[in-house]
């Protein structure tokens, strides 16, 4: 299900092509949004411009500019669109890229990845193999399998408590938030909170927090908004240490991923 218009080509009208890698391109409006579905192949998805926010019931990825979001075959998803969106997506066949495994993730992309992933949305469906569109498609999927992956997820726990509270708070995230609110809230003691949070994100509850903060960050500051207002919306105590913080994970300031 698609809500709002754009110029959509849905990666399951090219399930039956007799090629291991199909490209893609799509253009979307402002706030589109395709609900949650699945594909066959692998999906790396890339936005050329603006940024895209993917959903699975396992987690939350955002890929602002010069990343894209590695999705593996049959996995649920649904993804949002923040600004006018051109994506450019290439469809995989299943352990083509071995290294990118069966989770989702952010990787980086590389100035030649990206010309190759707009290249690869030009090239026709049932491209030459042994041509030079071929040539092409083999380039990228090597170029996608050694992509570097970049720390930028929010895995959601299984524990039905847990996973409530941590949807509510990329609802309302507070980098101020502490363990011992959170073990207070679910009746739990220090300890025993700490444990179950690292086993059921594999994360510490200071990482989840500070990934579900740049989860919301990003496509705020895609949007434009002034890095002061988001720092501060998000319980920084000031821009200052927000953006050390937004450097040392992206290893770049925040003003770098403003529009």
């Amino acid at each position: 299900m698609i809500t709002g218009q754009s110029t959509y080509r849905a990666p399951d009208d090219y399930e039956d092509v007799p090629r291991p890698v199909v490209g893609i391109g799509n253009d979307y409006p402002p706030s589109f949004e395709l609900a949650e579905h699945r594909h066959g192949r692998a999906q790396f998805l890339y936005a050329a411009s603006g940024v895209v926010a993917v959903s699975t019931p396992e987690g939350a990825w955002v890929a602002p500019p010069e990343r894209a979001v590695w999705i593996p075959a049959g996995t649920p998803h649904a993804v949002r669109m923040v600004g006018a969106v051109q994506t450019r997506s290439v469809l995989i066949e299943a352990g083509a890229c071995p290294a990118l495994g069966g989770a989702c993730r952010v990787v980086a992309v590389s100035p030649l990845l990206r010309q190759l992933l707009v290249c690869a949305a030009e090239v026709p469906v049932e491209y030459d193999e042994a041509g030079r569109d071929g040539l092409v498609m083999q380039l990228l999927v090597a170029e996608i399998d050694r992509a570097p992956i970049i720390p930028i997820l929010v895995p959601f726990p299984r524990q039905v408590a847990l996973a409530a509270r941590c949807h509510a708070f990329l609802e309302a995230p507070r980098a101020s938030a502490t363990i011992d609110e959170w073990a207070d809230a679910l009746a739990m003691n220090r300890r025993r909170f700490t444990r179950l949070f690292r086993r059921e994100t594999g994360m510490s509850f200071t990482e989840w927090r500070q990934q579900a903060c740049l989860s919301v960050a990003l496509p705020r500051l895609a949007a434009g908004e002034p890095v002061t207002a988001v720092a501060l919306d998000l319980g920084y105590e000031s821009p200052a240490n927000f953006s050390t913080m937004f450097k040392r994970v992206l290893g770049a300031p925040p003003s770098r991923y403003r529009q």
